[in-house]
């Protein structure tokens, strides 16, 4: 059993909206699945829109986590960067060089999520993709002990990647699913350039597929016995209070 983010659901007000806002900023493939619209990340993962009110915690605050759009070279960041900016996005870091991280930029979008946009280069080493595809995505979970989350997730069989220990951890890449990393509540909140003042985890729901319903089953009694708090027969609660949901293909 191997736990893989195969999709994460954004609770939005208005679907459409944020449909036309992505698909001006990412330009993804999308598809209407069960009344809500599917956002194909260049096969790195889906993000599924609905509006609020369909499951997930209405986040008061700073949510509690970051989705990342990784792409090959600063160009491609500037490029989304504006993108966004055009789509009514709010800046909340400029488009600039990092000692530790390449080439980033954050925005919040007009439905309040925050993206970071990041190249693990420095300067460009040729021409910008039209539009720029995603080598990953990540999405970072603000969790209280990165540690305690790190067992918690090692237990339904997530491989650690890197481990700077309190202060970061992700897992291994999944090929066409999106990466999991943990961080420090507040670390993430500055790393996104905001306050985690009212930080309360919401505004997103974490799908996990599996191939039948028995090993749904298994995937939801494994997070009860490793500490995650059972929502329903679909749901459980990781100890942060960050939403999963697992179902059979």
């Amino acid at each position: 059993m191997t736990l893989a983010l195969d999709a994460i659901t954004l609770e939005v007000p208005q679907v459409r909206a944020a449909a036309d806002f992505y698909s001006e900023v990412f330009a993804p493939k999308t598809a209407e699945r069960g009344g809500a619209t599917v956002l194909d990340l260049g096969g790195n993962g889906e993000i599924v829109l609905t509006e609020w009110g369909s499951g997930a915690p209405e986040p008061a605050g700073f949510g509690g986590w970051t989705l990342n759009f990784i792409v090959e070279q600063p160009a491609e960041v500037k490029a989304v960067l504006d993108a966004a900016e055009r789509g009514g996005a709010t800046v909340l870091k400029p488009a600039t060089k990092s000692m530790f991280a390449g080439f980033t930029a954050v925005f919040r979008a007009p439905d309040g999520a925050i993206w970071k946009v990041a190249s693990p280069k420095r300067k460009d080493t040729g021409p910008a993709g039209e539009p720029p595809i995603p080598t990953e995505t990540v999405l970072l979970l603000a969790v209280a002990d990165p540690k305690a989350s790190k067992a918690f997730y090692e237990k339904l069989g997530l491989v650690v990647d890197r481990d700077y220990g309190d202060k970061f951890v992700d897992f291994a890449l999944v090929p066409g699913a999106t990466r999991l990393g943990l961080m420090r509540i507040a670390d993430l909140a500055k790393d996104a350039g905001v306050d985690a003042a009212g930080e309360e985890p919401g505004g997103l729901v974490l799908e996990h597929r599996t191939a039948t319903s028995d090993e749904a089953a298994e995937v939801l009694a494994a997070a009860a016995a490793a500490g995650g708090g059972a929502v329903d027969a679909a749901h459980f609660a990781d100890p942060d209070g960050h939403l999963w949901k697992i179902t059979a293909r």
